[in-house]
């Protein structure tokens, strides 16, 4: 069973900065696409980040335009989440997911199919 794990959360004051990192267990080549959700308690989950298999055509959430920055490494098998100027509502935790395509193009933003999930990762910003 393929298996994604989260890695590079913590605790940050406003306006600091995190990497997230999800390590994918399998080579997944350039067939899927990848993204990042995160969820608060009691809020629905949040598509933050989705990104093609071959690493084109990142895609954002409004909320984290210009802040955060979604890339991968298909060698690596990493996908990554570098978020900047954090603020207090970016509190989550935060999930990769991953879902094989025909192409490897997510196509559409925010995808709500992906398979397989990570197990989260918490991002904590005090203000």
């Amino acid at each position: 069973q393929l298996q994604l794990v989260e890695s590079g959360g913590g605790s940050v004051q406003s306006g600091g900065s995190l990497t997230l990192s999800c390590t994918v267990s399998e080579d997944i080549g350039s067939n899927a696409c990848m993204g990042w959700f995160r969820q608060t308690a009691g809020e629905k989950r949040e598509g933050v980040a989705q990104i093609n298999g071959g690493g084109e055509n990142p895609r954002y959430a409004d909320s984290v335009r210009g802040r955060f920055t979604i890339s991968r490494d298909n060698a690596k098998r990493t996908l990554y989440l570098q978020m900047n100027t954090l603020k207090a509502e970016d509190t989550a935790m935060y999930y990769c997911a991953l879902v094989f395509t025909l192409t490897g193009y997510c196509l559409r933003f925010p995808r709500d199919d992906f398979k397989y999930w990570g197990q989260g990762t918490q991002v904590t910003v005090s203000s």
